[in-house]
């Protein structure tokens, strides 16, 4: 199976790039191996704190995105969100520093446990997204900026996706003996996300009005302190959205069971995390009827489009080969269609 190999930075790399932040000395640094492989991460212990520097690759439109999100960041922070906060540069207090190649980018370390699954955390995760959708109601996008939109909803991208499985991963060695169910396999992945799409659309999530969505609240960028949370992480897919996109795939994430291979994951959600996740949510930022209807179609839309990019780039999900993935996917998704209204009646 291919492994992607995470970029990591050279001590030289390391030197220049902290030279342009007042930190003082620094007493020691460490591989911070978390997040996207393509962008490495160190942790600096120094005179003046903790901190965290992240490097990404330059384009133009990478710039844009990342200035666009450092607007989201610094919003979020004035209206007293937990976000860990960026470090201006020394001379230009910039936050963001460009050499090269290469984009940096500095924070402040926040301190915090992972999610231990229960469901104190999980009514909190749910809690602290309602405030995230709450904080970025009044948030003026820059003319100066694209605006990023999109989503998994009805997504070409994840048609696109699914049908590069099945026409030229078939030969993957992940999927190897596997090929003529591959086939029927992602028929049902294409012919379960249009009905989840459609359904969606009957729904009418199109009068809703667009704003600031998170679009990755999953549990590894959530930081719990007594069960609950200390801060959010990981603002690189913030975009316009519907907020039922987002407290969809919050749910998904928030209430699926894992762990181990895929092929003994069970094929229910843990309705108990799943009810405590809206209802964390709902505390605060109350779903329409229409969005009720919307949500199960929405974590099925999910959970496909979750699966899509990695498998198409590599063939598998981490260390999960894709076959199995998907087979896990389908397992779920039969069991969503069938419970997914008796789902939202709990709430």
């Amino acid at each position: 199976m291919q492994q992607r190999e995470r970029a990591m930075f050279d001590t030289a790399e390391l030197a220049v790039a902290l030279s342009y932040y007042d930190l003082g000395v620094v007493e020691s640094i460490t591989d911070f191996p978390r997040g996207s492989w393509r962008s490495p991460k160190v942790g600096i212990v120094c005179e003046r704190g903790k901190f965290l520097l992240k490097r990404r690759t330059v384009s133009s439109a990478r710039l844009d995105r990342v200035r666009f999100v450092h607007r989201v960041q610094t919003h979020l922070i004035a209206a007293g969100f937990p976000v860990a906060k960026l470090v201006p540069s020394r001379d230009t207090g910039q936050t963001l520093v460009q050499i090269r190649s290469h984009i940096y980018e500095l924070f402040e370390f926040v301190a915090g446990q992972s999610y231990q699954y229960s469901t104190a955390e999980t009514h909190d995760a749910g809690l602290m997204l309602a405030r995230f959708h709450q904080a970025t109601g009044n948030f003026a996008a820059s003319p100066a900026l694209p605006t990023p939109r999109g989503d998994y909803h009805d997504a070409a991208g994840v048609r696109t996706g699914l049908c590069a499985i099945g026409s030229t991963l078939s030969s993957h060695d992940s999927f190897s003996g596997d090929e003529a169910e591959l086939a029927t396999l992602i028929q049902f992945l294409l012919g379960q996300y249009d009905r989840a799409a459609d359904a969606v659309n009957a729904a009418g999530l199109a009068t809703r009005p667009e704003r600031i969505v998170h679009s990755d609240w999953h549990p590894g960028n959530l930081l719990f302190r007594n069960q609950k949370v200390v801060a959010v992480v990981d603002y690189d897919s913030v975009s316009y959205s519907r907020l039922a996109v987002d407290a969809a795939n919050g749910a998904l994430q928030f209430s699926i069971i894992g762990g181990g291979d895929p092929d003994t994951w069970p094929d229910h959600l843990d309705e108990e995390r799943l009810a405590a996740f809206l209802a964390g949510y709902e505390s605060l930022v109350p779903i329409s009827n229409e969005e009720r209807r919307c949500v199960p179609w929405l974590m099925s839309e999910a959970l496909i489009a979750e699966c899509v990019p990695p498998i198409t780039e590599t063939g598998s999900v981490g260390r999960w080969a894709g076959f199995r993935v998907l087979q896990m996917a389908r397992r779920k998704l039969i069991w969503l269609e069938s419970n997914g209204e008796r789902l939202m009646t709990r709430v």
